[in-house]
């Protein structure tokens, strides 16, 4: 989506299979024996306990997430929204083994058990500077929290690849954890800088946070936008999902 070139930041939050404990309850069953010569006993009947499972929370609607994004009066002045349709493209590569798992982020664009999905892009014209917002409602709190920490795991292993992007070229790009506003309860920052090369002078950041069981994905080619907005987005975001937390 960003720059027209690669799909983002729904990249980062997808093609991880979340796998969590399973919690399981075992049974103990008791055999008896009976011999010829013994005395049957009667054993007390014991209460039977009948345990009440909360009620399991309504997952978050489209409609509650669109109003947890950023608007147009929340942005810098000169952006709008751009209501283009993106030009995604399939097959990018990173010829780095330890790039594997980065380089399949970059080829979903599902995040696996998200019950809903919503995404906005801003530009401050023709020509950018372009920012990204998605957010991704999970399944539960601890569920975004892992997400944002294996993505965090996949993106350490990869420091340097070659970046193939189809129909425009290839080039040797570094690849950094980057610092980033302490918003939600886990996050990362990555930036995607190309030395060279047909994309020379290509630049992405990449953000990520778990406000609840909500990830906050936001992508930028500009790092100078990078602080406020992110600060924002989350403020917003986590204002309008506490709100509506009453009504599930």
């Amino acid at each position: 989506m960003l720059l027209k070139r690669i799909p983002v930041p729904a990249i980062l939050v997808a093609g991880l299979v979340l796998t969590l404990p399973a919690c399981g309850s075992g049974s103990n069953g008791s055999s008896t024996s009976g011999s010829p010569t013994s005395t049957s006993t009667t054993s007390k009947a014991t209460p039977t306990v009948t345990a009440t499972t909360p009620a399991a929370r309504k997952p978050l609607t489209k409609a509650t997430l669109t109003k947890a994004l950023l608007a147009q009066s929340d942005m810098p002045t000169g952006f709008v929204i751009d209501s283009s349709e993106p030009d995604e493209q399939d097959g990018i590569s990173l010829t780095n083994s330890r790039c594997k798992q980065f380089a399949k982020l970059l080829n979903t664009k599902s995040a696996p058990g998200s019950t809903a999905t919503v995404s906005r892009i801003f530009t401050g014209g023709q020509s950018g500077p372009f920012v990204e917002e998605d957010l991704d409602a999970l399944p539960s709190a601890p569920a975004a929290r892992a997400l944002v920490e294996q993505t965090a795991a996949a993106i350490r292993s990869c420091k340097q690849a070659k970046l193939t992007l189809p129909g425009d070229g290839s080039s040797q790009v570094t690849i950094s954890q980057v610092s980033i506003p302490k918003v939600g309860n886990a996050r990362i920052g990555v930036r995607i800088v190309a030395d060279g090369g047909d994309l020379d002078g290509f630049q992405v950041t990449f953000v990520m946070a778990a406000l609840g069981d909500v990830v906050l994905s936001m992508a930028f080619d500009n790092p100078t936008h990078i602080d406020g907005t992110v600060s924002v987005a989350a403020r917003k975001a986590t204002e309008v999902l506490d709100a509506a937390k009453a009504d599930r």
